[in-house]
């Protein structure tokens, strides 16, 4: 018998206030022109005054329960991948269980950035073949509004914020890469270029602190890494290119996308892509996208899903897995 994680439901949430690209005019030297030819973003959503991380992530975890058409107490763990957290401590994902009613499982969040939720989901992954866990809850979900710098052009105008849920079940499978779930992951990190992706602050530095980001060298590092983490995890699983049905990219940057699509050989035609609409949401991203390719009927029930994700740390993964 082999276990495989399997996915049950899927949801997400954005918050009301729309911020459209002209928005930025007004403060910033800048246009609409500017922020689309080089991002492909065309408006992004910032959650409202006094709105949290887990907020957010607790609508997006809803909505996947209600698509999965199971009660909070049938989770038995939740991993929250965030580096917009509430507080220090405790956790989003505890907030999270609380909100919900779970009682019976156990909580904890993932930073990587926004490789988070491709961590998350090695990890539930893990939890669930190891048997330490048969239902887990994997939520993306950042408040990145509340970290950039508005007289920063180069980096305020690219992120939004929002959260996206899926839930993934244990289910016996064949041991082939037929089998539904997930297939393979790969993961990665290499903390000397730190520095081109990173928040100037944080607890330990008693400040806040702002991203700040080397655009050029981020765009460098990401189309190489992504296409290479996404065909080491195909390959551990003896699967091509050619097999690929969807590829869920991180939404970073419509360019990024375009290439590392480029270089796996994958048509644009099989690239579910929703940067235009919320701009980079960090960790929450994939699972956004997840969630809206399978609202729009994209992804459906056997389609090969091959997700990669590239962040600060610099951190980058990818996740196959079978829907």
């Amino acid at each position: 018998m082999t276990l495989r994680a399997v996915v049950r439901g899927v949801g997400h949430y954005l918050p009301e206030r729309v911020v459209p690209n002209s928005e930025f005019e007004k403060t910033l030297d800048t246009s609409n022109e500017w922020i689309v030819s080089r991002s492909g973003i065309e408006r992004r959503h910032f959650a409202a005054e006094g709105q949290t991380t887990s907020d957010l992530a607790v609508r997006a975890s809803k909505a996947a329960l209600a698509h999965a058409g199971m009660e909070a107490d049938d989770l038995d763990a939740i991993i929250v991948a965030t580096s917009t957290a509430d507080l220090t401590f405790p956790s989003a994902a505890t907030m999270v269980q609380s909100a919900l009613g779970n009682t019976s499982g156990f909580a904890f969040d993932v930073q990587a950035v926004c490789a988070g939720f491709v961590y998350a989901l090695a990890n539930a992954n893990a939890l669930i073949v190891s048997g330490q866990a048969k239902t887990v809850l994997v939520i993306g979900a950042e408040t990145f509004s509340r970290i950039l710098d508005w007289t920063d052009r180069g980096t305020c105008v690219l992120f939004g914020d929002g959260a996206g849920a899926l839930i993934l079940s244990a289910e016996e499978g064949t041991g082939t890469n037929a089998d539904r779930g997930i297939l393979a992951t790969d993961l990665n990190s290499d903390g000397r270029y730190r520095d081109i992706l990173y928040v100037d602050g944080g607890v330990s530095t008693k400040s806040t602190g702002v991203l700040r980001m080397e655009g050029k060298e981020v765009f460098r590092h990401a189309v190489e890494k992504l296409a290479e983490t996404a065909d080491k995890a195909l390959s551990k699983v003896g699967l091509h290119h050619e097999d690929i049905d969807w590829v869920v990219p991180h939404q970073a940057n419509i360019r990024i996308i375009q290439a590392t699509a480029k270089k796996l050989g994958v048509s644009m035609d099989k690239v579910v892509v929703t940067v235009q609409d919320h701009g980079n949401t960090s960790a929450a991203s994939i699972p956004l996208a997840l969630a809206v390719g399978v609202q729009n009927g994209q992804i459906k029930k056997g389609d090969l899903v091959v997700t990669e994700a590239i962040g600060g740390g610099l951190a980058w993964g990818s996740v196959v897995l079978r829907w």
